[in-house]
């Protein structure tokens, strides 16, 4: 008979390619992941992993099942919460990866207020600037930014119209004559970071309908998109950013917006999960949170 239990850890196994991290996340020892492993394969009578001392894959066998491995699971999780009893309480443990500066200086506090109204739920919150997979990663839901062009998941806006904003903190324009025309940046020291695997050190700003692209240089560049915010906040340079992430610190007079005249591009923000069923009271209560955020923060936005 298959064990509950053995069914969780391959799934979690196949999402992270790795007996030792599925153990980690679970509690266990490897070896106890390995023997859960063991057991279904002689049940089902057929291989799920191939494994080496260096890689786990999925074996074809393995990909096949795991589909209805998780609809398995699905369903059994959807079945208990048909058992509980009927409440208007939002309950349960809500798994939520975020981007590292949206999600410290804006959705931090948005959660924090949220879990105050809703005692009974608990929220696990994953900071990464790296994109989270939704259906293979621990996660219910993950707040992305980026145009959705993929029908596979459901995407929920949150803020269509938001754009990225240059910005310099008042020490550092004590310093360096304040640009005046777009041409100007190239003068200047310019905070980048790396944006799906490539240097963000093209930015591109609109006026009058006419798009303007341009090349930057800089004595620092960071993966994490919180570094740019701090070391543009203390003087470092000029930095490209979402609206979203600086705009309490433009309002708190930390930075300020230079070339006003000038439009970034759109960088929308979506609420994103695997499949609809999982539009749970508790997400749909979250995103109307956020969105609400949202739309205080944009109203500062000059279109």
């Amino acid at each position: 008979m298959l064990r509950l239990e053995d069914l969780t850890l391959f799934v979690r196994a196949a999402a992270l390619n790795s007996f030792s991290d599925t153990a980690r996340e679970a509690g266990l020892q490897p070896a106890q992941v390995s023997t859960a492993i063991k057991r279904l394969e002689k049940i089902l009578n057929v291989r799920l992993f191939a494994r080496s001392t260096r890689s786990l894959r999925l074996t074809p066998e393995g990909e096949n099942w795991l589909p209805y491995a998780l609809q398995a699971l699905q369903a059994l999780e959807t079945g208990y919460e048909q058992l509980q009893p009927g409440s208007d309480e939002v309950r349960g443990i809500l798994q939520i990866a975020v981007p590292s500066d949206l999600g410290r200086n804006l959705l931090l506090s948005v959660f924090k207020d949220f879990r105050h109204q809703h005692p009974a739920v608990q929220l696990k919150i994953l900071f990464s600037d790296q994109i989270a997979d939704v259906f293979k990663d621990p996660v219910d839901v993950a707040f992305r930014y980026g145009i959705n062009d993929d029908a596979s998941y459901i995407a929920l806006p949150l803020a269509p119209h938001n754009r990225r904003v240059l910005v310099a903190s008042p020490a550092y324009l004590a310093r360096f004559e304040e640009p005046r025309v777009i041409a100007d940046l190239a003068h200047h020291n310019a905070l980048t970071y790396v944006l799906r695997g490539r240097v963000f050190d093209k930015w591109t700003l609109e006026l009058d309908g006419n798009l303007h692209h341009i090349g930057v240089k800089g004595s620092m560049m960071s993966d994490d998109a919180e570094v740019i915010r701090r070391l543009a906040i203390s003087g470092e340079g000029i930095a490209f950013k979402s609206w979203l992430d600086v705009s309490e610190d433009v309002s708190a007079g930390r930075l300020k917006v230079l070339l006003p005249q000038y439009r970034g591009d759109v960088v929308p923000l979506n609420l994103i999960c695997p499949h609809r069923k999982q539009l749970s009271p508790t997400v749909r209560l979250l995103y109307d949170a956020v969105k609400q955020r949202c739309d205080e923060l944009l109203a500062g936005l000059t279109s």
